[in-house]
């Protein structure tokens, strides 16, 4: 350290407080301490990060990148990877249940994007892609009608909020509910559908929101933006264990789709996941943002599978139709597909 330019010492003391948050947020999924669970949101950034110190130190001071990659080494074993390139199949020659998540912000009925006829374009959107199911988050019932190919729909049962869950079907559902989270406006509803001779229980979910614009963060006090943000990560651990519970006692096997509101490196989303495969890893390709959080990107939309049913297919959409991008899988479910 002594032969070190000034330069490079305050680099390489920057290089040690990243490789260490890297480091802590490996122990994040593994842990319901929700004064932590901001760091799952801040593991991309790390990661890119402590790679510009390694191929900085690569190219300058070659004894000083061990830091950077024993920490990413430790991180890729712990997290796994945030890209994936599996080879995308020819949508055209798949046969399976098409299933599609999307937030659609109310169908911009609150004009949170600065555009016309969004919720038209919706609609136009859904006709184009024509998936099987589809799980709405922040639904508004009165877009259903525009749904005519959809003869069965599932939805919050109650009314007092603007913003609820649906589920749309081209496949019969035979039963439905709703687990009313506690002290929330975010909800969690099911429906089992017949699909062919299988039947399968969809979960569509919307996770406690961390409540958090970036023209307020100006206005709020950095100890009241980090206690509400505890909050919301406490809500959202809690609300993925009442989730798993009710999943247990499922009948069929379960599908589970929606905004998490937190990433694939947080415990809310390890605790839901469990032994179920995600879609994206299996066969996503690239980053898979589904959202900019203070414009950096995130994936905090997932679809979630029993381990049995074969993923074909996960494609993301990059569309400006709401704050969240929709994702689509193609599955086989059952012995007869």
């Amino acid at each position: 350290m002594k032969r070190l330019s000034f330069f490079n010492r305050i680099l390489y003391g920057f290089n040690i407080v990243i490789a260490l948050t890297l480091l802590l947020a490996c122990a994040v999924p593994y842990t319901t301490v929700a004064s932590l669970f901001f760091l799952s949101l801040a593991v991309p950034l790390l990661v890119v990060l402590n790679i510009v110190f390694l191929v900085y130190w690569f190219l300058f001071k070659r004894r000083l990148l061990w830091l950077s990659l024993v920490v990413l080494t430790v991180g890729y074993f712990v997290l796994g990877s945030f890209v994936f390139f599996n080879p995308k199949p020819d949508s055209g020659s798949l046969e399976g249940l098409k299933i599609m998540s999307f937030n659609a912000q109310q169908f911009n009925e609150m004009n949170s994007i600065d555009a016309k006829g969004v919720g038209g374009r919706i609609v136009d959107f859904i006709k184009k892609e024509d998936p099987d199911i589809i799980c709405f988050q922040e639904y508004r019932g009165s877009w259903g009608k525009k749904f005519k190919q959809y003869p069965f729909l599932s939805q919050t049962p109650y009314e007092e909020h603007k913003s609820t869950q649906g589920i749309l079907s081209k496949y019969p559902v035979i039963s439905e509910g709703s687990l009313n989270l506690p002290n929330t406006i975010n909800n969690v509803i099911y429906a089992d559908i017949v699909y062919k001779e299988d039947t399968v229980r969809i979960y569509n979910l919307h996770l406690q929101s961390l409540k958090v614009r970036p023209w307020s963060l100006k206005r709020e006090q950095s100890d009241k933006l980090f206690k509400r943000l505890r909050n919301s990560f406490f809500m959202q651990q809690e609300q993925a264990e009442i989730i798993v519970e009710h999943a247990k006692g499922s009948p069929y096997k379960n599908i589970i789709c929606g905004d998490f509101n937190n990433t694939q490196y947080s415990s809310v989303y390890r605790t839901i996941r469990g032994d179920m495969k995600d879609s994206f890893e299996e066969k996503g390709f690239g980053y898979g943002r589904t959202i900019n959080f203070w414009r950096f990107p995130l994936r905090i939309d997932f679809v979630l599978t029993d381990p049995s049913f074969r993923v074909l297919m996960h494609k993301n959409y990059n569309v400006r139709l709401s704050d969240h991008e929709p994702v689509m899988v193609y599955l086989k479910v059952g012995s007869n597909e």
